[in-house]
């Protein structure tokens, strides 16, 4: 991680997406978000990158990895309006919308197949309006990558969320 001279954190080039819908290319920003705390609970911290020159992360003083997942995909969508494609080392946030978990918690008033409190509502529920409601049908599509794995974007919010959750300040670019 370097820094530069306007105080931005870089990594080595990385060329934004676009994604091909057949005969007519649509450019749909590609967002990866991360989440991190040490311990768990403990000091938390999530990141999300759209390229190299738009950043954001933050901080939590007390609270759970899952919690700073969600966090950082809602941040996200909350700074890139208009269809995205988010792009996950966590499997809890892309299978919640691949595989549909927000019907089934909705239908039974945000309880679980057992029947139980939805965990992490408080921020599940204004992440499902957002991609379900506001944004719909295939605006926000979810892709899961191996974290850890040397991806470059994937280490980058890696690198924001870490940093966050140990000096528990974030960043925000531009």
């Amino acid at each position: 991680m370097s820094t530069s001279e306007a105080g931005r954190l870089f990594t080595p080039e990385i060329e934004d997406d676009v994604v091909d819908l057949g005969a007519v290319e649509t450019p749909r920003p590609v967002v990866y978000t991360d989440g991190a705390c040490i311990g768990n609970p403990g000091p938390g911290g999530w990141g999300w990158a759209h390229g190299k020159h738009h950043y954001a992360s933050g901080a939590e003083a007390k609270t759970t990895n899952q919690r700073m997942e969600l966090t950082a995909v809602l941040e996200a969508l909350r700074a890139i309006p208009g269809a995205v494609e988010i792009v996950s080392d966590s499997t809890y946030v892309v299978n919640c919308f691949r595989d549909r978990w927000w019907q089934g918690w909705r239908r039974r008033g945000w309880k679980n197949s057992k029947g139980e409190p939805v965990a992490n509502r408080d921020i599940w529920e204004p992440l499902v309006t957002e991609v379900v409601d506001v944004r719909g049908g295939e605006a926000v599509v979810f892709r899961w990558v191996k974290g850890h794995a040397g991806e470059q974007m994937n280490e980058f919010v890696d690198l924001l969320a870490t940093a966050a959750a140990r000096s528990q300040q974030g960043v925000r670019v531009p």
